[in-house]
């Protein structure tokens, strides 16, 4: 990693504090971990990109009109970038990610952020098959268990580790926090 690896914080939002709408998480050092990655990007002056997940469903934490749709404490100051997206590809939002990136001479990114094995799984599987070197930080991520096609419940963190395990050499390197905050 050099000055030029690029930090996505993908849809870190307040939305994702509802419990009640997404049921149990995983990994509770998240939000701190993410939190850390972001202070040290500003420190080192390396490009940090902040993505926004913008909800078509009305009822929604995450729709606009909603509280919930605006960034956690910690995701603040002023971003390189500002991508606002509907669907699970931080790579399909507004503005191009990808462009963006290219533009900027970055060919190296590391993706933490809400959701494990959702938008962060999507982003790192788009940015590998877009031919950048991905890190995919996955202590600096969270989800939520899952009903499976069974009525089973699948839990948030077999969902992270599994995630890791799909992107793991394929798509990304996996990659812990601490890995990263002396690089």
């Amino acid at each position: 990693m050099d000055d030029r690896t690029a930090l996505i914080v993908v849809d870190a939002q307040q939305g994702f504090d509802q419990a009640a709408w997404w049921g149990p998480r995983d990994n509770a050092d998240c939000d701190q971990n993410i939190a850390a990655l972001v202070n040290e990007w500003y420190r080192l002056s390396r490009p940090i990109v902040f993505v926004q997940h913008s909800s078509t469903n009305p009822l929604s934490p995450l729709h606009p009109s909603n509280p919930g749709h605006a960034l956690k404490s910690y995701v603040s100051g002023t971003p390189d970038l500002l991508v606002e997206k509907t669907v699970n590809s931080s790579f399909h939002g507004t503005p191009d990610l990808d462009h963006w990136l290219r533009e900027n001479a970055i060919s190296t990114i590391v993706i933490c952020g809400i959701t494990t094995n959702h938008c962060c799984e999507t982003t790192a599987r788009i940015g590998g098959n877009l031919g950048y070197t991905v890190y995919f930080a996955v202590d600096a991520t969270h989800t939520f268990d899952r009903a499976d096609l069974e009525g089973g419940t699948i839990s948030a963190e077999e969902l992270s580790r599994i995630s890791a395990i799909n992107l793991n050499d394929e798509f990304a390197t996996i990659v812990r926090s601490r890995d990263l905050l002396n690089h």
